[in-house]
């Protein structure tokens, strides 16, 4: 039984102490697949010394996170399009609107996510879309880029079920993670009328662990918490969640 965490930042300080510790215990668990979002530029050798201590299990995306859109967003992207140069990569992401914590930026947001959506398609890549207080802002970019060669991830799902009509329509799949396991989490009341293909597991860790963890740090071994949560909510058991998640997970990232 293969799971796989198809967003999850290892490469966080919040793991510094016991990192491969962490890691190995989720492949242990059965977590063997592990897609890691890119920031911005300072944490790209991060990225990279993560992948060589699992080369065999960590994948990585490129891209430049809405929260690190800032004056300098021109350099940023330039360098994504530069690192795209040098090596592979299996989406690009994480990329999005995000207006919860700034509106400041919410024009060179748009632009920035326009711009990577473009890069998405000359690499003939997914996106991995991060939206937060920015459902609105997200879409019109999306529908703006509309197309064949448009898929992706919408990571951390929390729509309400014509949003996530409206993102499956777009060619994304949704990131389901720990929100899916929350009491007022919302998403548990409508997933069944989702066919499971549209769906992939993920863990956002160090963010959003799913109950019994909830506040407490995250991790990838608790992808399986979520896949529990969906066996659930879909009656199926959780070997057949596993499996069909890890199938819509290589038809994203193409491995």
């Amino acid at each position: 039984m293969i799971f796989t965490d198809t967003h999850t930042h290892l490469y966080s300080s919040q793991f510094q102490d016991d990192r491969t510790e962490m890691i190995q215990r989720a492949i242990d668990a059965g977590v063997s697949r592990f897609f890691i979002p890119s920031i911005d530029s300072t944490y790209t050798q991060r990225m990279y010394d993560l992948e060589a201590l699992f080369p065999d299990n960590i994948f990585l995306m490129m891209g430049l996170h809405p929260c690190y859109v800032k004056e300098n967003y021109l350099e940023e992207l330039a360098h994504v399009e530069a690192e795209f140069t040098k090596r592979k990569f299996y989406a690009v992401g994480e990329i999005g609107v995000d207006l919860f914590w700034d509106k400041t930026f919410l024009k060179e947001q748009q632009f920035a996510f326009q711009q990577q959506i473009q890069l998405a398609k000359k690499q003939g890549l997914a996106i991995n879309i991060h939206c937060r207080d920015a459902f609105d802002e997200t879409f019109e970019v999306l529908q703006g880029e509309k197309s064949n060669d448009l898929f992706g991830i919408f990571h951390c799902f929390t729509g309400d079920f014509s949003q996530a009509e409206r993102a499956i329509s777009l060619g994304l799949k949704l990131g389901i993670g720990g929100v899916a396991t929350f009491k007022n989490g919302k998403i548990d009341q409508f997933l069944k009328d989702i066919d499971l293909k549209h769906i992939v597991l993920e863990t956002d860790s160090p963010y959003l662990a799913p109950n019994p963890h909830r506040g407490k740090r995250n991790e990838s071994s608790y992808t399986v918490l979520v896949a529990q949560k969906l066996a659930e909510i879909y009656n199926l058991p959780i070997e057949e969640i596993a499996r069909i998640t890890t199938e819509n997970s290589k038809d994203i990232f193409g491995i």
